[in-house]
C-alpha cells in the first residue's frame, strides 16, 4: 500500500493500483519509441507488484497499528516470488521483467540476509535462461525493463505526491533511451514532462484514493472493513506538453 498522512487521518492507494496507473502512462508513449512485446509488458507493468501477504493477522499494519506503507516494509521473498510465478503462467517475457523488478528492489539486501542472497541468485539464473529460450540478447531486455522502470517510478511520484511546487523539475529516471527525463507542475497545475515522450499534447491520468478516517486498526481485518466503507477520491492529473 501508499500510505500518506492526512489531517483526516491515512490516504491508502492499492500497489495494484498504483500498477495500473503506470500502464496508464505507458498506453500513451509514443508508438515509434515503444519497446517489443508491446502487450505483455503492459501485463508485466500492471502485475510488477502483486503478490502482496493476504489480508490476515497484522500483514498490513504497523507495529502501532497504523496502515503499513510499502516503505516500512523492507523486503518480503514470500511476496517476491509470488508476483514471479503470477509472471510465468502468463509468459517468460513477463516473468523475466517482473525478475528483473525484483533484482533492482533487493539486491542491496544480499549482504544482509541469506536467503534473500539465494533468492536474487536464482533469480540472475532464472533471467538468464529465459533469455537464451526465447532468444534475446541483454541489451534488448535492459531497454524494456527500463521502460517498466520509468513508467513505475512516475507512477510513485504521482501516487505519492512528490511533484515539486513551483515548476521545479524532479527526475523520474533515465528511459529506455536511457534519456533523463523530468516532471514539473505548472501554475495552473498542469503536469509537464521534459522531453516530452508521449503521443498526443495534451491527456490526463486518474488513480483512486480512499479516504481513511480513523488512525490505528487491532488487525487487518478491521483495516480491510474500514477501507471497504472509506469515501474513495479519484486523484487526477492533466499532463501537457509544453508551449512551442
Amino acid at each position: 500500500m501508499i500510505v500518506k498522512s492526512k489531517d483526516f487521518g491515512w490516504e491508502l492507494i492499492h500497489q495494484q493500483a498504483h500498477g495500473l496507473l503506470a500502464v496508464k502512462i505507458a498506453n500513451h508513449w509514443k508508438p515509434d519509441i515503444r519497446t517489443g512485446r508491446w502487450l505483455e509488458t503492459l501485463v508485466a507493468l500492471t502485475e510488477h507488484d502483486d503478490g502482496q501477504e493476504p489480508w490476515e493477522g497484522r500483514n498490513h499494519l504497523t507495529e502501532a497499528g497504523a496502515p503499513l506503507d510499502f516503505r516500512i516494509e523492507m523486503y518480503s521473498i514470500g511476496q517476491a516470488k509470488r508476483m514471479i510465478e503470477i509472471a510465468l503462467e502468463k509468459s517468460r517475457w513477463n516473468a523475466l521483467l517482473v525478475s528483473r523488478h525484483a533484482t533492482f528492489l533487493y539486491s542491496s539486501l544480499a549482504q544482509q540476509n541469506d536467503e534473500m542472497a539465494d533468492f536474487l541468485k536464482q533469480q540472475r539464473h532464472n533471467q538468464q535462461k529465459w533469455m537464451k529460450q526465447l532468444n534475446v540478447a541483454k541489451s534488448t531486455v535492459d531497454s524494456a525493463y527500463a521502460f517498466v522502470q520509468w513508467c513505475d517510478a512516475l507512477s510513485l511520484i504521482l501516487c505519492q505526491g512528490q511533484i515539486p511546487e513551483n515548476g521545479r523539475q524532479l527526475e523520474i529516471s533515465p528511459g529506455p533511451d536511457e534519456t533523463p527525463y523530468f516532471i514539473f507542475q505548472r501554475s495552473d497545475q498542469s503536469v509537464g514532462v521534459v522531453p516530452w515522450p508521449f503521443e498526443t499534447p495534451k491527456f490526463s491520468l486518474q488513480v483512486e484514493a480512499y479516504q481513511l478516517h480513523q488512525l490505528s486498526f487491532k488487525n487487518d481485518a478491521e483495516l480491510y472493513a474500514c477501507i471497504q466503507e472509506s469515501p474513495v477520491e479519484e486523484k487526477e492529473w492533466l499532463f501537457r506538453e509544453n508551449e512551442k
